[in-house]
């Protein structure tokens, strides 16, 4: 799960700044209206919808933005334009995988963007799915939480794995067990920060410092572009790269 867990950690340590950048309640609004496009409007019945949804109130974004978004998606507005999931497979610097999700109302002018996003990073399109598998991820905050209690508690729950990653707890679930698992932990009474469907590395990449600047830099830049839902890759970084890159 390194892939997932530096990254994620990452991002969490360039802080607040990086959700003003881009457009972030537009791509959440794109997958609310998806969501409910293709499940329907009801979170209680849709679990893609309710995920959707509980990631645009992490994020701040307004209740009417998210109401809207889902009569988008319902029919029951109808300025909006049709949405198509889209996905791009690339080889980084340092022979990382990437795989970027995204949501495009227009397919040509994405990967036109995309592709000239990965030529200026030094990377390029390559066949690397088969590198992932689909996973839950739930992220509790690690403060004041007894491990081995928690590491009993998930998986009696159902859970996969118990992973510390900096100041939060990422458990790893089947997809499948995704909204049981966190059910379990709520009814338990445990903190949940996130839950999501994503994508974890079969066999993580180790890099150096100076390849993890490149990597961050370019997924970043991929992850700020308005059609980019999300990003996943299978780099590692050690803890002594890890503070190396803290420090800079």
């Amino acid at each position: 799960m390194s892939g997932h867990s530096h990254w994620a950690t990452i991002k969490r340590k360039k802080g607040a700044a990086d959700q003003k950048r881009g457009a972030m309640f537009s791509k959440l609004a794109k997958a609310i209206s998806l969501a409910a496009r293709t499940g329907g409007g009801d979170p209680d019945t849709n679990i893609q919808l309710k995920y959707a949804i509980d990631k645009a109130k992490q994020s701040l974004m307004p209740r009417d933005n998210i109401d809207r978004a889902i009569k988008k998606g319902t029919g029951e507005l109808t300025d909006s334009a049709a949405l198509e999931t889209v996905k791009y497979e690339a080889i980084g610097p340092g022979g990382v995988f990437i795989l970027v999700d995204c949501l495009t109302d227009n397919r040509n002018r994405t990967a036109s963007e995309v592709r000239k996003i990965l030529e200026l990073r030094n990377a390029r399109l390559g066949s690397v799915a088969w590198a992932f598998e689909p996973k839950g991820m739930i992220t509790l905050p690690a403060e004041g939480v007894n491990e081995d209690q928690l590491t009993e508690l998930v998986l009696e729950a159902g859970a996969e794995d118990l992973q510390r990653s900096g100041n939060v707890f990422q458990v790893t679930t089947a997809p499948g067990d995704l909204e049981a698992v966190r059910r379990a932990l709520a009814e338990k009474g445990v903190k949940i920060e996130s839950g999501e469907l994503t994508q974890l590395a079969k066999t993580p990449q180790p890099v150096e410092a100076d390849v993890a600047r490149k990597l961050v830099d370019l997924m970043g830049e991929l992850e700020d572009h308005e059609d980019v839902q999300s990003v996943f890759s299978n780099m590692e970084l050690s803890e002594a790269v890890m503070a190396e890159m803290s420090r800079n």
